[in-house]
Formats: structure tokens, C-alpha cells, sequence
């Protein structure tokens, strides 16, 4: 038996997967497989694809159903980073187009912590412990 993070999209997934890998070290795609013509989700958009995200295993997919939802803050990615050099990088990347739920800051139960969403919803918290 094995867990791995779902990702939804709605036609972002590639576009998401690829920048969070670039990003993250330790992180490669593993499989991206793609709808094709004639199938239930848009000719091109992922059917099914595995990511290694900084060691942890990730699937994305985007839905060929619209949903009456997105991705919630109620679960997030939690990363504790090494430095607060690289809490920002990782943070200042991944927050362009998105917004901060909690900015860069001391909040007392951590060196330096920030949570946020990105431009495709899904959100990040970055903490340096």
C-alpha cells in the first residue's frame, strides 16, 4: 500500500507539475500521460501524471468534469526548509499570482513560517523550525 498527494486541475496540471519540479530540489516527473483525440478529457491535458515533489510522490490529473470546487487551505503542502533564504525563495516563487494566508514572518511557534496559495489555488506552507 502506498499514499501519494492527488492534485486536480482543471487543464493547469502540466503547467503546475513542471514549475513545482523545477522549483522544488528533489523533485522529477516520473509520468505524464495525456488525454488524446477522442477521449473524455481534452486532447493534450493530463490524464494521469506521477511527480516526485522534494521526495514525496504526487499524482496531478486534470478533470475532464467541471467541480463546483478547487483546491481548499484546509490541506496543504508543509515544508520545512533548512534556511530562511530558502524558505523565501521557495515562498517568493511560488506566491507570484497567488496571495499570502499568513506572510513571511516570526509567529513564535517557529523561526520563520508563511503560508500561501498559489496562482493555481493549491496551497503551501513553508516553515523553518
Amino acid at each position: 500500500m502506498q499514499i501519494a498527494t492527488f492534485f486536480m486541475f482543471s487543464g493547469k496540471a502540466e503547467e503546475a507539475l513542471r514549475f513545482y519540479a523545477s522549483l522544488l530540489p528533489g523533485s522529477s516527473v516520473d509520468l505524464i500521460e495525456k488525454y488524446g483525440a477522442n477521449e473524455q478529457g481534452a486532447e493534450g491535458s493530463v490524464k494521469r501524471a506521477t511527480v516526485i515533489l522534494a521526495g514525496t510522490r504526487c499524482m496531478f490529473f486534470d478533470s475532464p468534469v467541471r467541480h463546483a470546487f478547487g483546491f481548499t487551505p484546509a490541506i496543504s503542502m508543509f515544508i520545512d526548509c533548512d534556511s530562511k533564504e530558502q524558505l523565501e525563495k521557495f515562498a517568493g516563487a511560488l506566491v507570484e499570482g497567488g496571495h499570502y494566508l499568513m506572510g513571511p514572518a516570526n509567529y513564535g511557534f517557529s523561526q520563520w513560517f508563511c503560508w500561501l496559495q498559489d496562482r493555481w489555488g493549491v496551497s503551501w506552507q513553508f516553515n523553518l523550525p
